[in-house]
């Protein structure tokens, strides 16, 4: 009888290591898939406002040329090297330099500059003949990334086609 009493207070021992074990495990468990759950949201936000972004940039840029086709004065009259926003006013775009967020997010501005050729009529960074037909023109779209404040840029070439 004593030998059964012994084995009864070891397994009262054993089942409690059990229990600590198994719920040692159930919280790493939970811990981990918490923070997958975490990281993967982060990750779906990162890749949305890389989206939005991509589709802003796009939009910025074919709304500088929608204000370049109604008229090349729109775009040459521009200061060059001075930042510009987008707005639409009375159906139409025009260059303002009031600033307005999109979504209460994202900002987006570009900027217009000239253009010169070299004698074999390549376009060159510095120096040169200036094109008045041609402008560079770069649109950027900032956004606040946590602590710090991210950028993407693209940049084109426009024209006035209608001279040329």
């Amino acid at each position: 009888m004593k030998h059964i009493t012994c084995n009864k207070k070891f397994t009262n021992g054993f089942t409690l290591i059990e229990v600590i074990v198994g719920v040692s495990l159930i919280s790493l468990v939970l811990f981990s898939l918490v923070s997958v759950l975490n990281t993967a949201f982060r990750l779906m936000e990162q890749s949305t406002k890389s989206i939005q972004v991509a589709f802003l940039l796009e939009e910025g840029m074919e709304t500088v040329k929608i204000i370049r086709d109604s008229s090349w004065n729109n775009i040459n009259n521009l200061t060059t090297g001075n930042t510009y926003f987008l707005e639409f006013l009375n159906h139409d775009w025009i260059a303002t330099s009031t600033n307005t967020y999109i979504d209460g997010k994202f900002e987006r501005s570009f900027v217009i500059e000239n253009v010169y050729r070299d004698i074999n009529d390549d376009i060159i960074v510095s120096g040169g003949t200036l094109d008045i037909n041609t402008k560079k023109t770069t649109v950027s779209v900032s956004w606040h990334n946590g602590k710090s404040t991210s950028t993407k840029s693209i940049s084109a070439y426009l024209t006035n086609f209608h001279e040329i």
